[in-house]
């Protein structure tokens, strides 16, 4: 059987190979970019089956960089994944903590271990664009006072030595992940629904369409709001409900929002993704 090829946002080692592994399997072919737009070229370009980015984390919120991509693509929601985000330091191997004076890491995971950098002042978080890029750069300078904050996965790449484990601030740290297909794919056991739509901007009109999920007794799991690209302060309003667009209650629901709308959108039916 083929391997699929699936592009992802960063270098191997990162959060992103750790959630298609752990989605997809140990057999698939990861291919590392350095942006999400690339990722998202990649399958355009017919040379990645699927790209798999993040799309929200607990503490972080929403990527707001991957809605925009992905409704400009039109390509369609796949699967979702939980991944449990645990940040280590990493540094090369023989160098020890109390040498450690600075940590590169992406913004984002800096921003989530500042209670460790409180305890050790001396060491100095410094951002770049990527975790695990940031281990395969300290282990390709021979750097012998840097460290990098990144997984476990990313030590292990690149034959790197974990120097303290779990210096995140909050345990309860999740990054949900999207894979994204060219054509709509819909698995047999999909249960969770993702669609896009505008409204008019005029009193009551998001809550009757809101009303469209009440009315059924659908719960909904999230909801979005980014501007609309070439239309000054109109919104897309991006929504994940539970239930299948074609069984009755969706059904319903869609097709009541459509009379509501200006322009509505099912982006993927999928299975899905405990938390734990």
């Amino acid at each position: 059987m083929k391997r699929l090829r699936v592009a992802i946002q960063g270098e191997r080692g990162s959060f992103s190979e750790e959630a298609a592994t752990k989605l997809l399997g140990p057999q698939t072919s990861v291919l590392p970019c350095a942006t999400f737009a690339a990722a998202f070229s990649l399958v355009r370009g017919r040379r990645a089956d699927r790209c798999l980015v993040p799309i929200e984390n607990t503490l972080a919120g929403s990527v707001h960089e991957n809605y925009d991509l992905l409704l400009e693509h039109g390509f369609w929601v796949e699967a979702e994944v939980n991944l449990r985000i645990r940040h280590m330091l990493i540094a090369r191997r023989g160098v020890a903590l109390r040498n450690i004076k600075k940590a590169h890491s992406h913004p984002v995971a800096l921003a989530q271990c500042r209670k460790f950098f409180a305890r050790h002042p001396k060491i100095e978080p410094l951002t770049a664009y990527d975790t695990a890029g940031s281990v395969k750069m300290i282990v390709e300078q021979g750097s012998t006072d840097a460290a990098a904050v990144a997984g476990r996965a990313a030590a292990a790449a690149y034959g790197a030595r974990i120097v303290a484990r779990d210096i995140e601030d909050d345990r309860e740290n999740f990054t949900r992940f999207l894979l994204i297909s060219r054509a709509a794919r819909q698995r047999p056991d999909a249960n969770k629904t993702s669609i896009v739509f505008t409204t008019k901007n005029v009193p009551g009109a998001l809550f009757r369409c809101l009303a469209t999920f009440a009315l059924r007794d659908i719960n909904l799991t999230k909801i979005e709001s980014r501007p609309w690209r070439g239309r000054p302060w109109e919104y897309l309003f991006y929504l994940d409900f539970l239930g299948r667009p074609e069984a009755t209650p969706g059904r319903q629901a869609l097709s009541h929002l459509a009379e509501l709308t200006s322009f509505l959108r099912v982006l993927g039916c999928y299975p899905r993704s405990r938390l734990r």
